[in-house]
């Protein structure tokens, strides 16, 4: 006489001692038969001890014998007598047993009633005498591997719910009362009895989502997870930092251009707090790479929209918002190493290499030369001019001239 188990963890097949614990087995096999067990959860599990089940409520003191279902009238049908046998022995892993209650305010006696419990590892021998086996698992051994190795609680119960899914009886020698088909559900149930929100160990809680969202959550959570390593091995001050939303990252640039060059032609979106192309620190050749931080995340966002693809000394950019955040750690400078004065003849005089000093700004038109200069305030540079390719404009300091907010194909750079 058999019953399959089928949990969340693997199947098991259990072989019943109906000869030498006749009721015990009758009462195990006809709440089978009623589904009594579908769902049901393993709430206690000890690892190389035992593993037990068969409250519905999960909590260790529910469940009652099939005779209380059958008679709910009679408070003395919860639990009958345990049939202790010597002979039946915890000697093995996969010994099964019935759970023995104390008596109970209300009742006259304990006994048993519905929860059993599986031996997860041999020689068990201290429930010997107190616990009645009816039964021994032939099949599913790798199945109390599994269930041995789960994660659990303080108090023993898993992490994520092991139940059992499904029973099967594979043979019943004891006739079915006729009251049994009263009781008996026309199928099994779809929820756990005791309204549990745990997933159990073959659940996936993102299957019933639409694709797109279960994607997403799925995303989500291995960023979460890199996220954590990162602040684990130190690369991150903390798991959820994010990058500032005002700083751009600027690559694909000219092994030529300067801070300098990216502050001017940036600055005309709004106000440059810190403009620095990123060199190796032995070299001190650009890796071709910047970041720029604005003072307003709106004039980043203007920035980050009109320079997409801008041509900058021949070269065309790529402009995105800044993923890094090393400033949490270290502050790379806000002070952009600027040359000494100069004074060249351009058809003008010279400028002081600070901020908010007069400098000359020159106007070229189609790469022919226009005399005159005009003084402007703004952000110092050497004297080189930004040639735009529409032929409108060339500024020399101080930002891209006016007229130019829009439309902007590209930035040439060149030295006198």
């Amino acid at each position: 006489m058999s019953v399959l188990l089928e949990t969340s963890v693997g199947d098991l097949v259990i072989d019943l001692e109906v000869d030498a614990c006749p009721k015990t087995c009758e009462n195990f096999l006809k709440l089978c038969k009623v589904y009594y067990y579908n769902l049901n959860a393993f709430f206690n599990v000890s690892k190389d001890f035992l593993a037990q089940a068969g409250d519905p409520s999960a909590t260790g003191t529910g469940g009652e014998s099939i005779w209380s279902l059958l008679d709910p009238q009679s408070s003395e049908a919860r639990y009958f007598s345990p049939e202790i046998r010597p002979k039946l022995k915890h000697t093995f892993k996969g010994t099964v047993s019935m759970a023995v209650a104390p008596a109970l305010e209300g009742h006259t006696k304990g006994g048993c009633g519905s929860q059993f419990f599986v031996t997860l590892a041999d020689n068990i021998d201290y429930l010997d005498g107190k616990h009645a086996v009816f039964g021994h698992v032939v099949e599913g051994l790798d199945t109390l591997d599994k269930l041995n190795d789960v994660f659990t609680d303080k108090d023993g119960r898993p992490f994520k719910d092991v139940r059992i899914r499904h029973v099967v009886v594979l043979d019943d020698p004891f006739p079915d009362p006729p009251e049994l088909a009263k009781i008996q559900p026309p199928s099994s149930p779809t929820r756990p009895p005791d309204n549990s929100t745990r997933i159990a160990e073959d659940e996936d809680p993102l299957a019933t989502l639409p694709e797109e969202e279960e994607e997403r959550i799925r995303r989500e959570k291995a960023a979460a997870a890199s996220a954590l390593t990162l602040e684990m091995v130190g690369d991150l001050p903390f798991a959820n930092v994010r990058p500032p939303e005002n700083v751009l990252f600027v690559c694909k640039l000219n092994p030529v251009t300067r801070d300098e060059d990216l502050e001017l032609i940036f600055s005309r979106f709004g106000t440059i707090m810190s403009c620095q192309v990123i060199r190796d620190k032995r070299t001190g050749d650009s890796l071709q790479y910047a970041f720029i931080e604005f003072d307003r995340r709106e004039d980043a966002e203007q920035a980050y929209f009109k320079m997409q693809n801008v041509l900058v000394d021949d070269r065309r950019i790529w402009v995105d918002f800044s993923q890094s955040v090393a400033r949490m750690n270290t502050h790379w400078s806000n002070d952009v190493k600027r040359g000494p004065s100069v004074n060249r003849r351009h058809g003008g005089g010279g400028f002081a290499g600070r901020d908010d000093l007069e400098q000359t700004r020159r106007y070229r038109k189609d790469g022919d030369s226009h005399g005159g200069t005009e003084a402007v305030s703004g952000r110092a540079r050497d004297t080189r001019a930004l040639v735009l390719r529409d032929g409108e404009r060339i500024a020399n300091g101080g930002g891209v001239a006016a007229g130019t907010e829009t439309g902007v194909d590209s930035v040439h750079l060149y030295d006198y």
